[in-house]
Formats: C-alpha cells, structure tokens, sequence
C-alpha cells in the first residue's frame, strides 16, 4: 500500500514537472529565436526569406523590392572579400526598450578569417509575429 502511495506520489509529481516544461516562451526569446531565423536564411543565401522577415515590407513596390534582394546579396559577397565569408550569426542577449518599444537583439557576427562583431537587431511585434524593423 505504502508503495503503491509513493509510486502514484511520484507520478503526480513527474505529470506536474511536464505541465510546467510547457510553459510558453518569453517575449525576449521569441525575438532572440525571429532574428536568428532571418539572418540564418541570409547566410544560406534565402535573400527573399531575410526580406520577409522585415516589417512593413508587404507595401513596398517591386521595384523596390528587388533592389533589396540585390542588395542582401551584394553585401554577403562584400564580407565574403573582406572576412572570407560569414560563418554564423549568434544571438547573445535581447534587451526589451519599451521606450522604442522594440526588442534589441545583439546578435555576433563570426567571419571566417576568426574575427568577429556584435549588430544589434531591433525587433517589433507585427501582425502577431516577431519581425525586423
């Protein structure tokens, strides 16, 4: 009896430390994961997916459009030049600037020629997802 008491005991204990493993994601870290998304596809090369990771950009003409996709790429080969390529891009902490109301993701830049720079990424809620500013 005793045992059978401390085995459920137990189960109820292990079924509450799964509820409280389901708990949703901070703001913070939905942001730190959004950005990391977008600049991962900017190092593969997915130039239109970095773009639609930017707020506001469902207005803007085509023309303008494909000026940014060549400009995205433009710029991979330009640290491709100067650093022997981007290696990765790292969040590193998230500050919440309610004053902007914008989530600063620092995020590290690591070349292939081992030098590396910290960006900052502003980030803002938009249509219920997190997007570049």
């Amino acid at each position: 009896m005793k045992r059978r008491i401390v085995v459920m005991g137990l189960m109820g204990l292990m079924g509450l430390m799964g509820l409280m493993g389901c708990e949703e994601a901070s703001r913070e870290d939905k942001a730190k994961e959004a950005a990391q998304e977008y600049y991962q596809a900017l190092l593969n090369g997915d130039y239109q997916a970095f773009l639609d990771g930017r707020a506001h950009m469902d207005s803007i003409p085509d023309s303008f459009r494909e000026q940014l996709l060549v400009a995205f790429k433009q710029f991979m080969h330009q640290q491709e030049e100067a650093h022997q390529g981007v290696v990765s891009f790292v969040p590193t902490r998230v500050e919440d600037d309610s004053l902007l109301q914008v989530m600063q993701v620092f995020m590290m830049v690591n070349y292939a020629d081992s030098t590396h720079e910290e960006i900052v990424v502003p980030m803002v809620e938009y249509q219920g997802k997190w997007m570049m500013k």
